[in-house]
């Protein structure tokens, strides 16, 4: 798969905020990664794929909570501080507690490395792009009105009718 179109939403505050642009990724034509997130690390720019909060159930009343909520959504339940340790491999364990699971994200550390070249290469393009005059900033969510026109389903001659359901 290949990276075939990049956009690139640049955040305002520029050099103030770590979060330096949010991407929407076209591979081939054919499947887009919303939500891509270009941040300023210790060690230069990295690509953040998108990703959910993790949660776990009140013991309670049994309802989703995210791992630093404190009291329950639902029932108001103190919760456990420390679940999202133990959860990771026990308290006192060296490790962060993971609070967030990938959404989408290269398997290789090959195409990671890959994806994150061509990101940093469109970002580095869009902010000499933004530095002019009558500068737009593209849209992440443009290509939907072309996927999802209101064009009828069915408007094709050729195509059967719909079978009418509870008739014989």
């Amino acid at each position: 798969m290949h990276l075939t179109e990049i956009r690139i939403n640049l955040c305002p505050g520029g050099g103030a905020s770590r979060l330096k642009a949010f991407c929407s990724l076209t591979f081939d034509n054919t499947f887009v990664v919303r939500d891509v997130k270009l941040i300023e690390g210790n060690d230069g720019l990295f690509v953040a794929m998108p990703s959910r909060k993790l949660a776990d159930h009140c013991p309670r009343c049994t309802e989703k909570n995210h791992l630093r909520a404190r009291f329950c959504n639902q029932c108001g339940q103190h919760l456990d501080p420390d679940r999202s340790a133990r959860q990771r491999g026990g308290i006192g364990s060296q490790m962060r507690p993971k609070l967030h699971a990938d959404i989408a994200h290269p398997i290789s550390v090959g195409s990671r490395r890959q994806i994150e070249s061509e990101v940093v290469h469109a970002y580095r393009n869009e902010v000499q792009r933004s530095k002019e005059p009558g500068y737009v900033a593209p849209s992440l969510d443009a290509e939907d009105f072309e996927l999802y026109d209101i064009r009828p389903v069915r408007e094709q001659e050729h195509l059967s009718p719909l079978p009418q359901v509870g008739t014989a």
